[in-house]
């Protein structure tokens, strides 16, 4: 019982002795003392919240400058003007990823490259899937499949060509 005596005494003192003095500091920043007062009682929550402050004054004004950069970062993502203000034209665009024809786009490259794999002979098909699906070095697939590093990069390399001709063909139909 007597440590929260005394806790609520020290802190009383700490609040009369620097409240004046951080309200003014916060006001030249804001010019707005409601904003001041609010932030200066923001300041002197956290710091009389913490167990022993050796340097009360210090702590509150470090509490007090973080707590303006924090309103001030915040004012600053606020200012912008709303969307529905804004005429239709001027209305930001997705990602261009999120949009429709891309979307379209994707699928469409997605599956001419899946018929072109599918169209590859075997052997082909299974070192093009190693390397590009499954990451795995030449080396390691050529020992997986029990052939040569210059036949997985040939076959590699067919696999590439494949899948570059059908999105060429599909762009010259579209």
């Amino acid at each position: 019982m007597r440590h929260s005596w005394l806790r609520t005494h020290t802190s009383d003192a700490v609040v009369a002795r620097y409240y004046q003095e951080l309200l003014n500091f916060c006001w030249r920043s804001l010019r707005n003392r409601e904003a001041a007062a609010d932030l200066v009682q923001e300041s002197y929550a956290r710091v009389l919240g913490e167990a022993a402050v050796r340097e009360p004054r210090a702590l509150l004004y470090h509490t007090a400058r973080n707590l303006l950069v924090d309103q001030h970062r915040r004012a600053a993502v606020r200012q912008h003007e709303e969307l529905d203000a804004l005429p239709e034209a001027a209305h930001p665009a997705g990602p261009r990823h999120l949009q429709p024809e891309q979307a379209l786009e994707s699928s469409q490259d997605w599956q001419a490259c899946v018929a072109a794999i599918d169209a590859l002979p075997p052997r082909c098909r299974d070192a093009f899937v190693l390397h590009v699906f499954e990451e795995l070095p030449h080396a390691q697939i050529a020992a997986r499949m029990g052939i040569s590093v210059s036949m997985v990069e040939k076959h590699i390399a067919r696999g590439m060509l494949s899948c570059q001709a059908q999105l060429r063909s599909l762009r010259e139909c579209a």
